[in-house]
């Protein structure tokens, strides 16, 4: 099967993923893959900082978070934007182990060749979204709508 993704520099922020092939709407791109962890393991060490804006932290359900930085792969890479081209869906598995569940990213459109792969990181921080928050979390996607930051806003 020829490979369908490659991680390289990005116009959006350091690294990103680009489509090496087409990739049609709705077709299952890539899994995000990592580390099971619990939450309260990842908040007891620094690999997924509010602070720094940066991070490999996806969470799976209410008992564990995907870390890419322990056996992550190229999805670890796909940038943010307001205005994706992917989504990222949570498989949930049928039985009792929460860390059986998966995470693919699929595509919401027709990708071409070439094209970075994006999808909204849907970030929810509890605390208040200060200026100092979102510039740590600022987008820089580009699109024509994009909301500055990619905190999701307050419900």
């Amino acid at each position: 099967m020829p490979k369908k993704i490659q991680a390289r520099k990005s116009s959006i922020h350091g690294n990103g993923v680009f489509a090496l092939v087409a990739i049609k709407q709705g077709e299952r791109v890539v899994e995000y893959k990592g580390k099971r962890r619990t939450h309260e393991e990842v908040d007891a060490d620094d690999s997924g900082d509010v602070e720094s804006g940066h991070t490999f932290l996806f969470t799976l359900n209410e008992v564990y978070v995907i870390d890419a930085n322990h056996g992550g792969n190229d999805a670890r890479w796909i940038n943010h934007s307001c205005d994706p081209n992917c989504e990222a869906m949570v498989q949930e598995t049928t039985g009792d182990d929460p860390a059986a569940d998966k995470v693919f990213i699929s595509a919401i459109r027709d990708i071409q060749p070439g094209e970075e792969l994006t999808y909204n990181y849907g970030i929810t921080l509890a605390e208040r979204h200060t200026p100092r928050l979102k510039k740590i979390w600022e987008c820089r996607c580009g699109a024509k709508d994009c909301t500055g930051t990619m905190l999701q806003p307050k419900r």
